[in-house]
């Protein structure tokens, strides 16, 4: 890319020496003038009105017309003594956030590149500082004949400048609005709410000139030979007498434009919901969270009712080995029991010696003494009667 000016950026003491190359190109297709009955090219030649001759472009210089018509010429020479900073150098005279520029100041963009070696260093400070203090740099500046506002802004690693407009040179929107007094419905609002959400986002790099390809289409057939390419119909146009249909209309062409998606509804008034029904999305999003947190409370409930399923079991657990403990220790107590309340078999043997020792000698005493033992009674016989 070719420079168009060389000079310096001067940041306080630091000067950085840069060149000014143009950021943007041109790719409208431009035409000639021709003759119409010959197609012969139509040409503008510089004539000098005085010698009534057609002069070169190194023949031409620079003059001020006075009020009174007389021409004061200015060369080159004097353009280098005008008595500001700016004639070689882009002066920074503040830094301010990006938001603080308006829009309509902005004009043609140029990308600074280092002009020396030993500006790498300064350059480099300068675009770093403008990133993390996420500002721009507001600028004065000289090209063309005249002092020029400007912005430098960081693009990827580079530098650009953007020539601004004089805040007089941009006028005020006086008698633009319109001066009728118009209310706007919720419901219209939510529409237009509702078209801006259909249409959503783009990518810019996507966007590209139609009127330039349909018109290099037509110089391609022109110059073949061939059948013009057929114009579309143009849309009737006319008076808008119903704007919710407009918008609705529009709301429909760009959902089926966009693959045929189902289009947010509008958003609903806070104030009159009797009167607007809740958009479509908004409810479905609105379900959905429902849902979710139906489900996340079926979750939860089915855990608490798992958790107190095994607390209770664990528990049942417990109490049987506990039961069956209780019954184990009252058995060997039991058992313990008895076995204190059973004689011992020693002494059960020894009573019973005992007992037949006394009843042999008491049976040795009476063979002795002569007695018998009583007889024992025979039970009365009953007689039949």
């Amino acid at each position: 890319m070719r420079s168009i000016w060389n000079g310096a950026i001067s940041f306080g003491l630091v000067s950085i020496p840069v060149k000014l190359v143009n950021a943007t190109e041109s790719h409208s297709i431009s035409f000639r003038q021709i003759h119409a009955e010959d197609n012969g090219r139509i040409r503008y030649r510089k004539v000098c009105e005085l010698d009534d001759r057609e002069v070169s472009t190194a023949e031409i210089g620079k003059g001020y017309e006075d009020a009174d018509g007389t021409v004061i010429p200015i060369t080159d020479e004097d353009l280098a003594h005008l008595p500001i900073p700016t004639t070689r150098t882009i002066e920074i005279v503040a830094f301010v956030p990006a938001d603080r520029i308006d829009p309509l100041q902005m004009g043609t963009a140029y990308y600074l590149a280092v002009g020396a070696a030993p500006a790498a260093k300064p350059y480099t400070l300068l675009r770093e500082a403008l990133k993390r203090g996420d500002k721009v740099a507001v600028a004065k500046y000289a090209l063309r004949g005249r002092e020029r506002l400007g912005m430098l802004r960081v693009v990827g690693d580079a530098l650009t400048l953007h020539g601004l407009l004089w805040p007089d040179e941009v006028r005020a929107p006086e008698g633009v609005a319109p001066d009728e007094k118009v209310t706007v419905r919720a419901k219209e609002l939510d529409l237009a709410d509702a078209l801006m959400d259909t249409l959503g986002d783009v990518d810019l790099d996507d966007l590209h000139d139609d009127y330039r390809a349909a018109l290099e289409e037509v110089i391609a057939a022109k110059a073949a030979g061939e059948a013009l390419p057929e114009a579309p119909e143009p849309d009737s146009g006319g008076k808008v007498l119903d704007l919710m249909a407009a918008l609705e209309n529009s709301v429909r062409a760009a959902r089926a434009s966009r693959g045929g998606g189902k289009a947010p509804e509008p958003k609903a008034a806070a104030k009159k919901t009797t009167e607007t029904k809740a958009p479509a999305k908004k409810a479905t999003e609105t379900k959905a969270p429902a849902k979710k947190a139906t489900e996340t409370k079926a979750t939860a409930k089915k855990t608490t009712e798992t958790e107190a399923t095994e607390t209770k079991a664990t528990e049942t657990k417990a109490t049987a080995k506990k039961a069956a403990e209780t019954e184990a220790g009252e058995k060997k107590a039991g058992d313990k029991k008895a076995a204190e309340r059973k004689p011992p078999a020693r002494k059960t043997a020894q009573r019973s010696a005992q007992g037949s020792a006394r009843k042999t000698a008491a049976a040795q005493e009476e063979r002795k003494s002569g007695r018998k033992p009583p007889a024992k009674k025979a039970a009365p016989r009953k007689t039949p009667a």
